[in-house]
């Protein structure tokens, strides 16, 4: 069965139950391009796990973009990816654990709306419990009237445990596993499985989460006024089981361009050839939602995958201007389910095309500090210089290098990293505390002041918000004068005097976009949405935008804004970082 087609079964199995298909958010969060991608299905959805009403009911459907790049090292292997698509069904207060486990099986195993699996090659896990929540026996005996009881594994929070971050909701979950072994592994004791999963000889494939916990601060503080569905179903894997081959590069999504590469290069090289064609597919979703190369947050990813591309490139033996057409296959491999990408195509191309030629200098100036013996984890990390260009280079000259100092460094940078992303998946909110919303408000009249006082079609590229200060990044041709600055504090002081409410909306998306509402970048948007207003005082709205929230009921709750720095953070992008003192 093609890509295609499994992800069109699955939407259309679903809204036949009841569910409403929404399109995939932005992989640029709403508030945060600049720092954090989408990483789970369920980021976008925070906001209606905690019991905000969802515009398009409680019982929802959706093939979510996502990227992760904690494991970029193993990809290339049959599994890993920073790139992938996960499939969504979504219980918002309605159904619960009897209709997703039923479901997710029926989905699986039957031929005529699902995907026709063998249902001997299927095993499950459920939560063996602790002392935030008890053993799972009601998943557990859901399960029994599908499957063998010996294909049932009780495994710890580790395995069995799913929450975004140290705060917000969280709860037990129950996964599905698939064995895709030309020999089928058969019955199997707890710990047999447990091996079998280590080693990679079966596949998860799907996890049902029961969120019915809030957690705060690292700790499970109580439940959730509603209980809550969230599953995720990697779209890669599951389209590698379907289609019955042996890993996710041999499906109809990578075949199309490592087919490519094989045309351009003799090189038989499988796994550079893998870690090209997933690099290259998540620059591509990146860059039409709005992301662009920088040396900060998630630009900096962006940088980092596409110089490991032209690096691979490299030793793979390409010419420098076959990039261009693999992104080609790329885009018309994905146009049908993201036109998107079609009409972006030549953006997309430039963009690539540009951070390659920077790249190409930039490793010309690598090899000037290398000559001055300068460190090889700030070569990396400074230049983009990579460590194998450096060995090899420190070989040549009989130079000894401390590969264990340099991969200590590098763990320690990548675990900070990991670090950093956990609790950022609120749309760019760390927290939804008092001063945190209080700087959320605050920042949709930082937009609304910057296009009043500076320019009309001033465009945000993203934010970063915690309890301490709000940041937006905005598209804008030059450096903001002293005049400007204090003239968009002012005017942001003067709506904050006044008093003004800030009200919620449900309205259609034609509607909105009709009367202006500012739009996330990059952005798709269900048929209903919802709009953040300030009111101002002659009835007029001096802020409209889709937000989810949340924010203050009115802005004299805010306190004093001050701006306290403007700076470039890219061509054409500006940043500016403020706060409120109260």
């Amino acid at each position: 069965m093609l890509s295609n087609e499994i992800r069109e079964r699955f939407l259309k199995f679903f809204e036949n139950r009841g569910h409403k298909i929404i399109p995939s958010a932005s992989l640029i969060p709403e508030n945060d391009p600049s720092v954090l991608f989408n990483t789970a299905g369920m980021q976008p959805f925070v906001p209606y796990l905690l019991g905000q009403k969802h515009p398009m009911g409680t019982r929802l459907v959706d093939v979510q973009k996502c990227v992760r790049t904690g494991d970029i090292e193993e990809v290339g292997d049959n599994r890993h990816l920073t790139f992938f698509e996960m499939m969504g069904n979504w219980s918002l207060g309605d159904y619960f654990k009897t209709e997703a486990i039923g479901w997710s099986f029926e989905f699986l195993t039957d031929k005529d709306e699902g995907l026709g699996l063998d249902l001997n090659r299927i095993y499950v896990t459920v939560f063996e419990g602790n002392d935030d929540s008890p053993r799972d026996l009601e998943a557990f005996e859901i399960w029994k009237k599908y499957l063998p009881e010996n294909r049932v594994y009780f495994l710890p929070a580790k395995n069995n445990w799913w929450s975004a971050g140290e705060n917000g909701p969280c709860g037990p979950d129950t996964e599905i596993f698939y064995d895709p072994n030309e020999e089928p592994l058969g019955d199997m004791t707890h710990d047999e499985f447990v091996k079998a999963d280590d080693e990679g000889r079966i596949i998860e494939i799907w996890n049902n989460v029961f969120m019915q916990y809030e957690k705060k601060e690292g700790k499970v503080v109580g439940k959730l006024a509603q209980h809550n569905v969230d599953t995720g179903m990697g779209f890669e894997r599951i389209a590698m089981v379907s289609q019955g081959v042996k890993t996710i590069f041999d499906t109809d999504l990578f075949k199309p361009l490592i087919k490519r590469m094989e045309e351009l290069s003799s090189n038989d090289d499988f796994k550079i050839k893998r870690i090209i064609a997933d690099h290259l597919r998540a620059s591509v979703f990146i860059i039409s939602d709005g992301g662009r190369p920088s040396n900060t947050g998630g630009g900096y990813v962006l940088r980092r995958i596409i110089r490991r591309v032209v690096r691979f490139s490299d030793r793979l033996g390409l010419k420098e201007d076959s990039i261009s057409s693999i992104l080609e296959v790329i885009i018309n491999n994905y146009s049908k389910a993201y036109p998107e990408l079609e009409k972006n195509k030549t953006l997309i191309i430039e963009e690539i095309k540009k951070e390659e030629y920077k790249f190409r200098q930039t490793l010309e100036n690598g090899l000037k500090e290398f000559e001055k013996g300068v460190d090889p984890f700030d070569l990396y990390q400074s230049y983009g210089f990579p460590i194998e260009l450096t060995l090899e280079l420190a070989k040549e000259k009989g130079i000894s290098i401390n590969r264990e100092d340099f991969d200590k460094k590098l763990k320690d940078h990548q675990d900070l990293s990991r670090t950093s992303s956990v609790g950022m998946f609120k749309g760019g909110l760390a927290n939804h505390n008092d001063k945190t919303i209080n700087l959320h408000t605050a920042h949709h009249l930082l937009l609304a002041g910057l296009q009043e006082i500076v320019n009309k079609d001033i465009k945000q590229r993203g934010s970063n918000i915690t309890e301490e200060r709000l940041r937006m990044d905005f598209i804008c041709d030059h450096k903001l004068t002293d005049d400007e600055k204090q003239k968009v504090e002012n005017w942001v002081n003067d709506r904050i005097k006044d008093n003004l409410n800030v009200v919620r909306k449900e309205m259609p998306l034609l509607e909105a976009e009709k009367m202006g509402a500012q739009m996330e970048f990059g952005a798709k948007y269900p048929e209903v949405v919802s709009l953040y207003f300030i009111e101002g005082k002659n009835g007029n709205p001096i802020s409209k935008e889709f937000c989810g929230g949340p924010h203050v009921k009115n802005t004299g709750e805010l306190g004093i804004f001050k701006i306290q720095k403007e700076e470039a953070v890219a061509s054409g992008i500006r940043r500016i970082k403020a706060i409120l003192i109260k």
